[in-house]
Formats: C-alpha cells, sequence, structure tokens
C-alpha cells in the first residue's frame, strides 16, 4: 500500500501548489492535505471494520435450530461492539482543523497517528483471521471452539478501541 501521504501530496492540484508560494499559507495548504489524508485514511479503517462486522452479522446464519443461544447472545454481543468502534472511527475528530482550531494537531503528531492507525490496519487483518475462525467453529457446529472463536474477536475489538482511544488522546493532547 503506497503512504497516503506521498498520494495527497501527489494530487495537488495548480491552485494548490500556486496556494504553497503564497506567504504564510504554505504551512497552512501543506496542514489541511495532511488532515484531508488522516480523514481518507479513517474512512478507509471505518470501513474495513464494516467489512468485519458485516461478515459477522452473516455468520448468524450458521447459528441454526438446536444450538444454544449462547453463540448468538456473544456474537450479537461482539457485533454490536465492532459497530460503535467502527462509528467512532468514521466521526473522529481530523488531524488538524484550520487556524482557528479546537484541537490543533502539529505536523510529527499527525505522523505519530499514521503510526496508530497502521497497527489498527494490522488489527483489522487479525479480525479478518478471527473472523475465519468464527466461521469455520461455527459451520462445524462445534460450541465450545465457536464460543473461544468470538471471545477472542471480542478481545481484538477491545485492542482495536484501546488503540484508537490513544489516537484521540494525541489529537487532544491529553496523552501521557
Amino acid at each position: 500500500m503506497s503512504d497516503i501521504r506521498q498520494r495527497v501530496d501527489e494530487d495537488r492540484g495548480v491552485l494548490k501548489k500556486i496556494q504553497n508560494f503564497v506567504p504564510g499559507f504554505r504551512g497552512y495548504r501543506r496542514r489541511e492535505d495532511l488532515r484531508d489524508a488522516d480523514r481518507m485514511l479513517r474512512a478507509q479503517i471505518a470501513g474495513h471494520l464494516g467489512s468485519v462486522r458485516q461478515g459477522l452479522e452473516d455468520s448468524r446464519s450458521l447459528i441454526i435450530g438446536g444450538w444454544n443461544s449462547k453463540e448468538l447472545e456473544l456474537l450479537g454481543g461482539v457485533i454490536s461492539q465492532l459497530k460503535k468502534v467502527e462509528g467512532q472511527v468514521a466521526h473522529a475528530e481530523t488531524g488538524y482543523s484550520g487556524f482557528v482550531a479546537d484541537i490543533e494537531v502539529k505536523e510529527d503528531q499527525i505522523f505519530r497517528l499514521y503510526d496508530f492507525d497502521a497497527s489498527m490496519i494490522d488489527m483489522i487483518g487479525e479480525m479478518r483471521a478471527s473472523l475465519d475462525a468464527i466461521r469455520t467453529s461455527l459451520a462445524s457446529r462445534d460450541s465450545v471452539q465457536a464460543q473461544r472463536d468470538i471471545l477472542a474477536m471480542r478481545t481484538l475489538i477491545n485492542n482495536f478501541e484501546s488503540q484508537f482511544d490513544r489516537r484521540l488522546r494525541v489529537i487532544t493532547g491529553t496523552e501521557v
């Protein structure tokens, strides 16, 4: 995957290039581009979380008559949790919000946010693998393994949410 920062830089139009030459405006334009890159990256992460959530929702059909309701209850809770995290990612504060910002994130902090995002992308890969394990255990009607797999997914979502919370603390300047 190409670095989204580079893509935004390459996608600058003629107007943006001209604006870079206006005294005092160059830094502002660069920060706005970083903000756009941050927004695009978070949208992609939210989309992938939505894909995992949809896979979990589709997996409900594997829980058919005769099954203990424990799997259905666990799966429903994990889906709700993932939906909440997906919304948090999609609607979080963007990296920089202009001249008069309540929360102003410096350029070096934005790059730190990208490091958080890169680790969250890795976590989404782990969630996809966990989704496959859940489907396998549900399809084989292995109740004990299905419950373990669903709880493992919950742990992955908790870890993702913790990482995203740390990201938000960086934005708000409350990260210790």
